[in-house]
C-alpha cells in the first residue's frame, strides 16, 4: 500500500462556530420583578478545549443580570460560563423600558449577540 498526501501538516479543525438558542421570555416587566432567561449553546463540532464567556451591556433602563444565584454581572465585563445550558436572571430596578444585549463568545473569537427589550408592565 502506498499513501500520498499533498500537505506536510495535517489540517486539524479546533475552531467550531456555535449557535445560541433562547427559550421565549415575556416582553413586560415591573420594577423589582425577575425574569428567567434559559439559554443553550449548540456546538457545530466538539473540541474539548473550547471555553465560553458571557458579557452584557444595558443601554435603556436599569436592572441587574446574573447567572443562577451568583453575584450580578457588571456591564461589559467578561465572565466564564460553566456549562453550555444555563439560566440567567434579569431583575428590573426601574419603571421604564429596559433594553440590553448579551454576547456569548468562545476562546476562538466566535461571538453571538442576543438582544432583549422589556416594557414596563405597570
Amino acid at each position: 500500500m502506498v499513501f500520498s498526501c499533498s500537505q506536510d501538516e495535517l489540517d486539524i479543525q479546533d475552531n467550531f462556530p456555535f449557535e445560541v438558542k433562547v427559550m421565549p421570555v415575556r416582553d413586560e416587566i415591573t420594577n423589582g420583578e425577575t425574569i428567567e432567561i434559559r439559554v443553550t449553546i449548540e456546538r457545530t463540532g466538539d473540541f474539548s478545549d473550547t471555553e465560553y464567556f458571557i458579557r452584557y451591556f444595558q443601554y435603556d433602563g436599569q436592572g441587574v443580570l446574573q447567572y443562577y444565584d451568583e453575584p450580578p454581572y457588571l456591564p461589559n465585563d467578561l465572565y466564564p460560563l460553566a456549562s453550555e445550558q444555563f439560566r440567567l436572571y434579569y431583575t428590573s430596578t426601574s419603571d421604564e423600558t429596559q433594553s440590553f444585549d448579551i454576547w456569548i463568545s468562545d476562546n476562538f473569537g466566535n461571538e453571538k449577540k442576543l438582544s432583549f427589550q422589556f416594557s414596563n408592565g405597570d
